[in-house]
């Protein structure tokens, strides 16, 4: 069958442009397994990799938040642990030195009575030395004040032994006084 140029209006042939259909819809299937259907799959893994990777960030994410969350209160609990020590070692050392300070206190008050005990006996002793050397001197000088009365007393009645021996001359002399 031929088809006549004139009946086919505006010159339109047909087949021609059924052929060019079927290249179309073989260059359309061709071109969709071998470029979309790649690409779309490249795409869909691609994305599916990204969402996979957004999810393990988040979950990373999470259990970081829950790692710092969990650091914090340990800091936390670490800086009040601190503070108790060191409020107990404060309090401690407090003690200590209370202790060293009533221990220096009493030393020197053992060190104190020790001293005034001491010096209670050396001026005991100073007293006793002082009392025995007064007595002494006392002593001594009443020996010498009793001597020398009574070594003129002695001589005074030496002289009047001798005298009433002598006679009456010697009554003049009497009458003066011994010169001493």
């Amino acid at each position: 069958m031929q088809w006549d140029i004139a009946a086919v209006p505006l010159n339109i042939d047909w087949q021609q442009i059924l052929l060019h259909l079927l290249n179309f819809v073989i260059l359309f299937a061709g071109l969709y397994l071998l470029l979309y259907k790649p690409v779309k799959a490249f795409m869909q893994k691609r994305k599916a990799h990204y969402e996979e990777m957004e999810k393990t960030a988040t979950e990373k994410n999470a259990a970081a938040d829950r790692a710092k969350t969990e650091y914090e209160g340990k800091l936390a609990s670490a800086d009040h642990e601190i503070e108790e020590k060191r409020a107990a070692a404060k309090k401690e050392l407090d003690g200590y030195e209370q202790m060293r300070k009533n221990a220096a206190e009493e030393e020197a008050d053992a060190i104190l009575a020790e001293a005034r005990k001491k010096a209670a006996e050396e001026k005991r002793h100073a007293i006793r030395s002082a009392r025995r050397e007064i007595s002494a001197l006392v002593s001594s000088a009443t020996e010498k004040l009793v001597l020398k009365e009574t070594a003129h007393e002695a001589y005074d009645q030496f002289l009047n032994v001798v005298e009433k021996k002598d006679g009456p001359d010697q009554e003049q002399s009497e009458n003066e006084e011994p010169k001493t």
